[in-house]
């Protein structure tokens, strides 16, 4: 389930192989310079604060490839929610072998599970509502899959992957053609199958597309105040989509307006990684 949803067992691998290479490089010097016995040692990966977990089958391919002889069992899943001190993953084998996977797993296992956390959170301050919050293309360079991934387990939905799967026309696309007429007119020469959304950021704004019958509008930075109207005026006709400023506080206030998408940037490029550590038994 989890290579499906990121595109392939041989994109996962090659990502996790660079991780280790930019830790490891040419060797972890202090577990070699402390001459570990070669016995099993056994660790465990442990939560320090409440949160939903992600990326744990990232974190169990990370050792797999440091070292395929050690034995790992998982106590959770993606998705999972998780408590302090709560046992999450078991790991038996060399030392050195745990010590030079450690870190990678954790930036991964951590980042994820913020992300996760982060997005249930948000999601739990729309329940009631028929709102479906997105995530942007707002993500760490070459780490977009595996933050899409977090943001589904933690209950949100994607928007498009990238610049090829969906048709958006924003401000700086509508600069360049001059309207948003021009620039729905454009597209649509091109025969496209894709559906059109258009960025806009006043009212006036929302009667142009409307009239150039795009089939979503993504509200930018407008006032709870402002979509109302919008809504009322085309709810028939045109989907709608908040972005811009959406924070715990606020989400609630935009999703009674009638839209059907809030879209945050903030889920992927300004969550808090959840606090998590490996600990050898004593």
């Amino acid at each position: 389930m989890l290579f499906f949803c990121l595109g392939g067992s041989v994109f996962i691998d090659e990502i996790i192989r660079k991780g280790l290479e930019e830790d490891i490089g040419s060797g972890d010097i202090t577990t070699r310079y402390l001459d570990l016995e070669p016995q099993n040692n056994i660790a465990y990966i442990i939560p320090k604060e409440e949160g939903v977990l992600a990326g744990v089958d990232v974190a169990r391919l990370v050792f797999r490839m440091v070292d395929p002889e050690l034995k790992i069992v998982l106590y959770n899943k993606d998705g999972d929610k998780i408590m302090p001190n709560e046992e999450i993953m078991r790991l038996e084998g060399r030392p050195s072998s745990i010590l030079q996977g450690e870190r990678t797993a954790l930036n991964f296992l951590q980042r994820l599970s913020g992300i996760a956390t982060k997005t249930a959170k948000f999601v739990s301050l729309l329940e009631g509502t028929n709102v479906k919050l997105l995530d942007t293309r707002k993500t760490t360079p070459l780490l977009r899959s595996l933050e899409k991934y977090a943001v589904r387990v933690g209950g949100g939905y994607n928007h498009r992957f990238g610049l090829f799967d969906m048709v958006l026309i924003k401000e700086n696309h509508i600069r360049a053609c001059g309207s948003i007429t021009e620039a729905v007119n454009r597209i649509r020469k091109h025969n496209t199958s894709y559906k059109i959304e258009v960025e806009v950021t006043n009212l006036k704004e929302v009667d142009e597309a409307a009239k150039a019958k795009v089939d979503r509008v993504m509200l930018d930075n407008m006032t709870p105040t402002q979509i109302r109207k919008a809504v009322k005026k085309y709810k028939d006709i045109l989907e709608f989509e908040v972005s811009g400023g959406i924070t715990e506080e606020n989400i609630r206030s935009f999703a009674e307006t009638g839209v059907q998408f809030i879209s945050s940037g903030a889920l992927t490029h300004s969550y808090k990684s959840l606090d998590i550590s490996l600990l050898f038994k004593e």
